[in-house]
């Protein structure tokens, strides 16, 4: 199922002029595929497949190669993926192509945890980190970034502290320098959000960059050594409030542990 016309390589262009917007936000904008449908008849062209010949007598048969499920890894398997929530659309590219890579810095040292959790992954401690992008189909033009990432389990506490204390010593705003563009967040805020994980921070600021003007709400909860970051914006209308849909925050904790 595609998404609605208005999520677009337009909507791409428009939204990677906020620099340093989440660099992982909106994959799910440009989600659609060709892949052929149940119906589709094969290729007339296509050489039939030569029948298996069975192996000798007494030979060991080859071993079956690993469903992907049984070959993912733990991280692969607690993020995720199509069908998964109803109204929404879900893409493993992860990441906006015109995005720049890498972890911004902060002109603030007590904002470098805000800046990094902006970047690739919530910050350099995360040994593996998977990422979605997930566009509804409910609310035009909400788009989320969902990520998982595996931490040494002292690393990711220490990670919820800092995001703790920077969001309270930042409110008035800092700005970030990634791959040479800078942007800027002000107003950050703490917001109330209830989530089934061990402990959570969430705010809103206001991103800044280009000239383009867009409110971001972002949720980060530790399940144990793993960290969820879930981020979202209104693509249609970026200075349009935005929060992350509680189903999506259950869907990806409910995954989390299902995967242990």
């Amino acid at each position: 199922m595609r998404m609605k016309a208005r999520f677009t390589a337009r909507t791409w262009t428009r939204t990677a002029g906020v620099a340093l917007l989440p660099a992982l936000l909106l994959a799910a904008t440009g989600c659609g595929g060709a892949a052929d449908g149940p119906g589709t008849a094969p290729d007339a062209k296509a050489p039939a497949s030569p029948r298996a010949t069975p192996p000798p007598a007494g030979s060991a048969a080859p071993p079956a190669p690993a469903s992907p499920k049984s070959a993912a890894s733990k991280l692969e398997r607690s993020a995720l993926e199509q069908g998964d929530l109803d109204g929404y659309q879900i893409s493993a590219q992860g990441k906006n192509p015109n995005a720049p890579s890498g972890q911004p810095q902060a002109d603030r040292k007590a904002c470098q945890p805000l800046a990094d959790v902006m970047g690739d992954k919530p910050d350099p401690a995360a040994k593996e980190t998977v990422n979605r992008g997930v566009g509804s189909q409910k609310q035009v033009g909400l788009a989320i970034s969902a990520s998982v990432s595996a931490y040494a389990e002292a690393d990711a506490e220490h990670l919820m502290d800092r995001l703790r204390d920077a969001v309270a010593e930042c409110g008035t705003g800092f700005t970030a320098t990634v791959q040479k563009q800078t942007g800027s967040y002000r107003d950050v805020k703490p917001l109330a959000y209830k989530t089934g994980g061990d402990e959570n921070v969430s705010w809103t600021t206001t991103a800044t960059a280009a000239g383009v003007s867009a409110q971001v709400h972002l949720v980060v909860v530790r399940q144990g050594a793993t960290v969820v970051r879930l981020m979202a914006l209104n693509v249609a209308d970026a200075a349009k409030k935005a929060q992350v849909p509680q189903e999506v925050a259950d869907k990806q904790l409910e995954k989390i542990r299902k995967a242990d």
